[in-house]
């Protein structure tokens, strides 16, 4: 699967394509399936994001979205050396995939 992230212009914060905008939790992201570059040319001329890019990701048995690249778990999930900066989510169980 593929989805989109970038980084919110206003705020710099991670963000994850969730089909119809942008959200900051990497479980709303949707699989773009061949619509990549027509989604990320619409959004990069709305700017609301910085420099939208497509990656590999999967589904995991918890049915949590898990980016493929260790570089995009962390930013999915926040620093890894601070749990307190961590992305806030609601069901923390199955997030043991970072490293």
């Amino acid at each position: 699967m593929k989805i989109l992230t970038g980084n919110d212009l206003r705020s710099g914060a991670v963000t994850w394509w969730n089909g119809t905008g942008w959200s900051l939790f990497v479980d709303d992201a949707v699989d773009v399936g061949d619509e990549v570059e027509e989604i990320l040319a619409r959004e990069v001329a709305t700017r609301r994001v910085n420099v939208p890019y497509a990656i590999e990701a999967s589904i995991d048995a918890s049915g949590h979205v898990r980016p493929a690249h260790i570089k995009d778990r962390v930013r999915a999930l926040g620093p890894t050396v601070r749990r307190d900066l961590a992305v806030p989510t609601a069901d923390k169980t199955g997030w043991d995939w970072v490293i």
